[in-house]
Parts: C-alpha cells; sequence; structure tokens
C-alpha cells in the first residue's frame, strides 16, 4: 500500500522516514518529493509498505503525531490520475 506523509520537516531524510515505518513492518520504498528547482524537499512523501495490515496499522498510529519538530498528516496515498494534455493529438496549436 502506498501512503501519503505531510507536513515533513524541510530537513527530513529517507532514511529517518523509512526507520519510522520499519516500526511497523518491511518498507519497500520511501520517496521525499523535491523541488527540481530549488533542489529542496516539499514537505510531503511516500512511504510503499508490503503489508497492507502493516500499512493501516503505521497509519492509525503515526497520523498526526510529532515527527522532527512536525505534526505529521499520513493517509492512504490517492491515485494519480492521469489528464490528457492541452492541445491534443499533435502537441501544437495552429500557427
Amino acid at each position: 500500500m502506498n501512503i501519503y506523509v505531510g507536513n515533513l520537516s524541510y530537513s527530513t531524510r529517507e532514511e529517518n522516514l523509512q526507520a519510522l515505518f520499519e516500526q511497523f513492518g518491511p518498507v519497500k520504498s520511501v520517496k521525499i518529493i523535491i523541488d527540481k528547482f530549488t533542489g529542496k524537499s516539499k514537505g510531503f512523501g511516500f512511504v510503499e509498505m508490503e503489508s497492507e495490515d502493516d500499512a493501516k496499522q503505521a497509519i492509525e498510529s503515526l497520523n498526526d503525531t510529532e515527527f522532527e519538530g512536525n505534526r505529521l498528516r499520513i493517509s492512504r496515498a490517492r491515485q494519480v490520475e492521469r489528464r490528457p494534455r492541452p492541445g491534443g493529438p499533435g502537441g501544437g496549436r495552429f500557427r
């Protein structure tokens, strides 16, 4: 199950976030989202856990708890909707 983790401290490292979630079971992956222009954390990320039961327990236990100075907002991650790009086929506008 993929888990959204919000309100992270900008200094939180992926290793620290993984260690936090490993208390509840095996973690497949951890990704803190980085701003591509500044190279700094955007303050949220995703944790993927192997077991759905472990993930549910982690969400219930860790949501609204303090971690590295911030109160975490944790929930099941939503699926990303793929939206069509503007401009239609061909990728451009008439000139």
